[in-house]
């Protein structure tokens, strides 16, 4: 097939222990999922979940025991962290049931959902769309995907971040609102997941702003860790 220019590479993601990568298709996010995190953004309860994308070339792959680099984005003076799970879909499909939803998923990752908070609080107040908020260049920097048969109790496991040495975020995957087989339900009836997606479950509360020269070094319990520096 012939194009009229060479299209852009593949966005992918390392995999644990094999040189093949991962290829990106679609990049869903889970947003208040935590009960403290949807606290300090003002809001309550469990409310029913909700989602927003972005695009599959945010994603700044960084391999373990290497340190990413971000450019501080574009139209910001309020750049936030947000430290998540991230669960790799290798077997798509439509209305996935939450019990049958684990078969679906490849395996799992460390991943940042860096957020331009004045901006998408701005489009907030105005009713206007808040993509250019969270949908922008760089602002999915991964770690390399675990698959699901080596990475242990995940849905349990401790979920943190650090800036520059001190704790920022702290909190365990168990205290997601919606858990993960709730996630994949509701995301598979709007839409069909296909091999390739990247679901960001949400982040605990301690979101926070970082600025250019800060290291944010996160982790998931059994995943490693994510090292990332904001230049």
């Amino acid at each position: 097939m012939n194009y009229v220019f060479t299209p852009a590479p593949q966005a992918s993601v390392p995999v644990v222990g094999r040189s093949e990568r991962f290829p990106v298709r679609r990049i869903y996010c889970v947003g208040r999922n935590y009960e403290e995190h949807a606290k300090e953004m003002g809001f309550t309860g469990r409310e029913p979940p909700f989602f927003f994308m972005k695009p599959a070339d945010a994603v700044v792959p960084v391999n373990q025991g290497e340190t990413g680099t971000m450019a501080y984005p574009s139209l910001t003076k309020s750049l936030h962290h947000e430290i998540e799970l991230v669960a790799a879909i290798g077997t798509g499909g439509k209305n996935i049931k939450a019990a049958d939803a684990q078969k679906h998923v490849y395996g799992y990752a460390v991943g940042l959902d860096m957020t331009r908070r004045d901006l998408q609080g701005e489009m907030k107040k105005q009713g206007r769309p808040w993509d250019i908020g969270k949908g922008f260049e760089q602002s999915a920097p991964i770690g390399p995907i675990t698959p699901a048969a080596q990475a242990g109790d995940v849905l349990n496991a401790e979920i943190f971040l650090q800036v520059n040495g001190k704790d920022r975020q702290r909190s365990t995957v168990s205290k997601l609102i919606w858990n993960l087989g709730e996630i994949i339900e509701h995301l598979s009836a709007a839409w069909e997941l296909q091999p390739g997606d990247l679901i960001f479950t949400g982040t605990p509360e301690g979101v926070a702003a970082v600025v250019a020269g800060d290291t944010l070094v996160g982790g998931v319990a059994g995943l490693g860790e994510l090292h990332v520096r904001v230049v």
